[in-house]
């Protein structure tokens, strides 16, 4: 998938927050300092460019909305980012977010409960396969 630079990605999270909007609509909801017309526009066609946008007509104004869920993007990012960071070793990934944000015990025994449920539901699905 095609990696977002800082700005698409944030004129991305405005669709996915909104659903559609128009670029006025769009500027409203960034932070201050806000960017010109022009350049979200701009940012906006390009996103169209790379697929992850679509736009209805409405004479000469267009209404914008996303072609990609926040959910598959993310998907799709985190992917990448274990690759390019990690070796494709998510446990390289979490080991290293363990020991440099120094997570609480709280954030642990979180994570510690999400790994446990997995581990369930796999053992659970590799057993109904044994069955068959």
């Amino acid at each position: 998938m095609i990696e977002l630079t800082k700005a698409e990605e944030e004129i991305m999270h405005v669709l996915w927050k909104l659903d559609n909007a128009f670029v006025k609509d769009i500027i409203d909801v960034l932070p201050e300092p806000k960017p010109a017309y022009n350049t979200v526009s701009t940012i906006i066609r390009i996103l169209e460019k790379k697929g992850f946008v679509s736009h209805d007509a409405f004479g000469k104004t267009h209404r914008y909305y996303p072609l990609i869920s926040k959910s598959d993007y993310t998907k799709q990012f985190l992917k990448g980012f274990v690759s390019n960071y990690f070796g494709n070793s998510y446990r390289q990934m979490v080991s290293f977010f363990a020991k440099e944000n120094k997570l609480s015990l709280k954030e642990l025994e979180e994570v510690r409960k999400l790994v446990e449920e997995q581990m369930s539901e796999k053992i659970s699905k590799s057993k109904k396969g044994k069955e068959k």
